[in-house]
């Protein structure tokens, strides 16, 4: 068998990748008998009820004993109606039980196919001119160039820019770097009021839809918006008849210790895009809900929603998603996660006595830290640096899995790490966690400390 990246190609041509033999709840096994944390809970915020839940095992097996695959054309499947009433049941606000669900394949999927849904919608209702979506900066939607164009991460962008339909952007709502140098109360939520003003410039009668992430994840590194701001984004879109679209590709399903991130915020968007968590990453799954409104025009001129791909609504991954959602409700990990995330959080501020370490954030166990040259001026590393990566790479050496970012000062500069263990982590093993942390953080700041010295 070929090593990687001698045949099969890696996300990385320099790193060495064992090879996984085993998972079980937190912890992931490779070939020579090693034990890792998964603390980003696979790659990345993905794993909700941990590994090798059986239940899950047996409800895929249970379906393939009665067929793979089948001609979606034609017809539907019973995994795929429960699990599009399972959704239905769980939706946030307004939504729940009042909304249409659409299953497809990829977090990118969810987020192509909601900005496609809010297009048709307003072509159905005779306003075509409305195709504009705004996004904000420092934003990552998924990873197809249509995606790209109006996600807000300067480095995955950079390479494919040409080729990009680009759409317009607005500042982060991103309290330690305020990009108005303000502070709340006092900034009265200017990242929130810069819709706005771009819905304005852009003119309302060319705008479709607005799109963010509650919680801001791999460009970030786990950024929550601050209080009031989904408020103030659902006032703003609603006066000028713009849809919401929220993107809970990583925050659906308990991973804020609310069902959905949005919910935080107490306000329904129009429009959901969500995967990972849906399946636990026992199988590729995702999904668009929209409330009913959204769908009428479309039912009403009996216009197909022009969307899909051959494997969408799949009877294996739809079963492994109904057997991952029958067990984080029975085993109410939401309210685990958010009583666990609390403890982690306050765990994590002791990380904050290092000089790298910047700020610390996160809700329930979508967390994050920043990682800067100089706390006093907040002043990033250099990005060849890779302060992040190194991080990552030590707390990988000492057996805790955790994801790099970078990228949070303008899209180059910036060390994030993003952590999101499965919602099963017990406060002891929380302290586990903290105890590989805290030696890995200790290790790198040394080393950058004496490459600056030296250098």
């Amino acid at each position: 068998m070929s090593e990687p990246n001698e045949v099969l190609v890696h996300r990385d041509w320099q790193r060495r990748y064992p090879r996984v033999v085993r998972a079980e709840g937190i912890y992931i096994y490779d070939e020579d008998g090693r034990r890792y944390i998964d603390g980003s809970g696979g790659s990345s915020v993905v794993v909700t009820i941990g590994h090798g839940v059986r239940a899950v095992w047996d409800a895929v097996a249970a379906q393939a004993e009665r067929f793979w695959f089948y001609p979606a054309h034609l017809f539907t499947n019973e995994a795929a109606l429960e699990l599009g009433d399972r959704i239905a049941s769980l939706a946030p606000g307004a939504m729940k039980n009042a909304c249409k669900v659409w299953l497809t394949c990829t977090g990118t999927d969810a987020v192509d196919d909601a900005v496609r849904l809010a297009r048709q919608y307003f072509v159905e209702r005779g306003e075509p001119s409305r195709y504009l979506v705004i996004s904000r900066w420092q934003a990552f939607h998924g990873n197809n160039i249509a995606v790209a164009g109006f996600s807000g991460h300067t480095f995955r962008r950079r390479a494919f820019m040409p080729m990009y339909v680009n759409m317009p952007h607005i500042p982060p709502a991103y309290c330690y770097r305020c990009p108005f140098e303000k502070a709340l109360p006092e900034c009265r939520l200017l990242c929130a009021r810069a819709l706005e003003r771009e819905i304005r410039q852009q003119g309302p009668e060319n705008v479709a839809a607005f799109i963010a992430e509650p919680v801001v994840g791999a460009a970030l590194g786990a950024v929550p918006a601050p209080p009031g701001y989904f408020q103030v984004i659902r006032e703003i879109c609603d006066r000028y008849g713009v849809l919401f679209i929220a993107d809970e590709v990583m925050t659906g399903w308990g991973r804020t210790g609310a069902m959905w991130g949005v919910e935080h915020w107490g306000v329904t968007p129009d429009i959901i895009a969500t995967a990972k968590g849906i399946s636990s990453g026992y199988a590729p799954i995702a999904a668009v809900l929209a409330r009913n409104e959204i769908w009428e025009p479309l039912e009403k001129k009996g216009s197909a929603f022009r969307a899909g791909h051959t494997l969408n609504a799949n009877p294996i991954s739809c079963a492994a998603s109904n057997a991952v959602l029958r067990y984080l409700v029975e085993n109410d990990l939401v309210a685990h996660c958010r009583q666990v995330g609390a403890y982690f959080l306050e765990r994590l501020r002791e990380l904050l006595q290092y000089d790298i370490v910047g700020d610390v954030r996160g809700l329930g166990l979508m967390l994050g830290l920043e990682l800067v040259r100089d706390k006093g001026t907040k002043e990033p590393f250099p990005p060849e640096m890779r302060v992040s990566r190194r991080l990552e790479e030590a707390a990988f050496a000492r057996g805790l899995v955790i994801y790099s970012c970078t990228g949070s000062v303008d899209g180059v500069a910036g060390d994030m790490i993003l952590m999101a263990p499965p919602l099963i982590i017990t406060e002891s093993q929380v302290d586990e966690f903290m105890s590989i942390l805290h030696a890995s953080i200790a290790a790198v700041q040394q080393e950058v400390q004496a490459v600056e010295k030296a250098g």
